[in-house]
């Protein structure tokens, strides 16, 4: 967050004039000044230049960073004594190695609803391909609504993991889980018998997203652009990943870079609009000692707004220069959400995405703890659009939109900025903290005149 100040000087003591302002439109005049300096000042940190500005050099980073005020919640072990996950909140709780974990939701029934769990391993204990998190939603009468799994993989390296639970409403097709009331989610490691023994630190979210007021297409686009684009090139500009969903980093459309080490996990914040495409690849340096092999080592991810997983691809590292890619992924889209297939189906609004850029902890064992250089290239395909007209707000609000606070933050250019605009957005920005200083001596200048009227 950008900082600002003001120097206050103090009242003159000498008698004012008959013909001079009084005290009080002086007063009243420095306040107007002051709140347009504020305005200025406030807009200007939430620029291109102002952001990349205030990343400054990436400092050590250690675990997973928790979102900052998350409620503490008890999982039980049985659904009656299971506590409320309250649409728009983020929680904090933990998972024993054995047994399931039950929390509560209170729904309506017009609203989809979506809880996403990431589960955060500690770094000492060896986890299998198949151990991870598995989560489900079920209704009140034990019908299952959605079951959804994340596992560690090939790469065999402990690390966030994420999975999600849906109860989607589908008018007319008999389906469970229509009904308002109460509903379940359940969590449990998927191979508990090979985890590691000691609990794992979770992160729950939940959300709401109304209906539109009119009925659109009920089935997913079956054509799209599938062909992969040359991903960007160009001179990388430096954006220090965030170590958690919650603290991602902003960025749009570009190529940056930053270092990683053995085990980290780093978190991109893209904001993405109806009908635009994302397509992502990331580079790994080349280390000095090129011997050795570390199965699936660089890991890439998409998560959507209620961090559902939307695709991952991984790839071996031998010492020496390698990328992953995103498979191609068609235009975010309402009607995604028929598709059969997972990856279009997690497609289905507008919002934050998240890019997530993991190292195997393994690639210390033959290369060293690095840090290695990592390259993120990031483009946005497709036009903006319209999204559907919704016929309430998200819990929370603006979850499954591109605010206009990020289309001007976000370096880059966001989900829905054109070219020209975001140059535009970069010169105001690379003239902000000067204009800055020229208000600040104007507004100095401007006391003294008005203290000696006086």
């Amino acid at each position: 967050m950008g900082r600002w100040c003001m120097a206050r000087g103090r009242a003159g003591t000498g008698r004012a004039r008959p013909t001079g302002p009084a005290l009080p439109t002086v007063f009243a005049r420095t306040a107007a000044v002051t709140a347009v300096l504020v305005t200025v000042v406030a807009t200007t940190a939430a620029l291109p230049g102002a952001t990349a500005l205030a990343a400054g050099p990436a400092g050590p980073r250690t675990g997973y960073d928790f979102a900052d005020g998350a409620v503490r919640i008890t999982g039980a072990s049985a659904t009656a004594g299971a506590e409320e996950l309250a649409a728009g909140s983020t929680y904090r709780s933990s998972l024993p190695r054995n047994g399931t974990l039950y929390y509560r939701l209170e729904l309506d029934a017009a609203s989809d609803a979506y809880v996403s769990v990431t589960a955060v391993p500690g770094t000492d204990g060896e986890v299998t391909a198949v151990d991870g998190i598995r989560v489900s939603v079920r209704d009140a009468d034990g019908g299952s609504c959605s079951v959804h799994s994340a596992t560690f993989g090939a790469a065999h390296s402990p690390r966030p993991v994420t999975a999600w639970g849906t109860r989607e409403i589908d008018a007319g097709t008999g389906r469970r889980c229509q009904d308002a009331g109460t509903y379940y989610v359940s969590v449990q490691r998927t191979r508990p018998q090979d985890s590691p023994p000691d609990d794992w630190d979770l992160e729950l979210t939940a959300a709401t997203e109304p209906r539109p007021r009119q009925t659109g297409p009920t089935k997913a686009p079956e054509t799209w652009d599938s062909a992969s684009p040359e991903p960007l090139a160009g001179e990388p500009e430096r954006r220090p990943g965030g170590s958690g969903f919650a603290h991602a980093t902003l960025v749009g459309q570009g190529v940056w870079r930053d270092d990683i080490r053995p085990g980290e996990t780093l978190y991109y914040r893209v904001p993405v609009d109806w009908g635009r495409q994302v397509y992502a690849t990331a580079e790994l340096a080349g280390s000095a000692d090129a011997s050795g092999y570390a199965t699936g080592a660089l890991r890439l991810a998409l998560h959507n707004p209620v961090r559902g997983e939307v695709d991952d691809a991984a790839k071996g590292y031998t010492g020496r220069r390698t990328s992953v890619a995103l498979a191609p992924l068609p235009p975010v889209a309402y009607p995604n959400r028929y598709a059969t297939a997972g990856q279009v189906g997690a497609l289905r609004f507008a919002g934050d995405y998240y890019v997530v850029v993991h190292l195997a902890a393994q690639v210390a064992d033959d290369f060293g703890e690095g840090p290695f250089g990592l390259t993120l290239r990031l483009r946005l395909g497709g036009a903006a659009q319209s999204g559907p007209d919704y016929a309430g707000e998200s819990r929370p609000k603006g979850l499954f939109e591109v605010s206009a606070r990020d289309r001007l933050a976000a370096p880059g250019g966001s989900g829905g900025a054109a070219a020209g605009d975001d140059a535009a957005m970069k010169a105001v920005a690379v003239g902000g903290i000067g204009t800055g200083s020229l208000l600040l001596l104007g507004l100095a200048v401007w006391t003294a005149a008005a203290r000696r009227r006086t």
